[in-house]
């Protein structure tokens, strides 16, 4: 080394520092191993197999058909008794746009007198897509303007 040459080294809080700010980027991809990497499919909700499917007979009780299934996502408010459990498979294709709904499926468990009186599986070609759990409050009358609203106040006294 000559005399006006100064030799860098690293010291161990700047390796820590280096290797702290590194590690989130080592969880975004995992070097290809199968089944550990984010591939913009995710399926969420119930997920029903076959062995399941094929448990659920006629007459089964309300207790045995919560014990072999779950908690339902949703169940009926009218016109009977229904248990509702609902999956859907998302798609994104870029991190930053809005995801997509590729495929739902919405299993019915109808109830009867003597337990399951039958059970229909739904999907998307079965009826249009539904969120369940909306971010919205419906409100009474139309979309008007302030003004609007106003105007009319002002008629109802008149």
């Amino acid at each position: 080394m000559a005399l006006g040459e100064k030799r860098r080294m690293l010291s161990p809080a700047r390796v820590a520092l280096v290797v702290a700010l590194a590690a989130p980027l080592g969880a975004c991809s995992t070097g290809g191993i199968p089944g550990l990497s984010y591939d913009g499919v995710v399926q969420r909700g119930y997920q029903a197999d076959a062995t399941t499917m094929n448990q659920l007979k006629n007459g089964l009780s309300k207790e045995k058909t919560l014990a072999l299934l779950g908690t339902p996502s949703t169940t009926s408010t009218v016109g009977g008794d229904a248990w509702y459990y609902v999956s859907q498979t998302v798609t994104r294709d870029v991190a930053f746009l809005q995801p997509r709904v590729t495929d739902q499926r919405v299993l019915a468990v109808y109830f009867g007198r003597g337990g399951i009186d039958r059970v229909a599986n739904y999907g998307l070609q079965d009826g249009k897509l539904f969120d369940y759990v909306s971010r919205t409050t419906p409100t009474a009358g139309g979309d008007e303007s302030f003004v609007q609203q106003m105007l009319k106040g002002l008629l109802k006294f008149s």
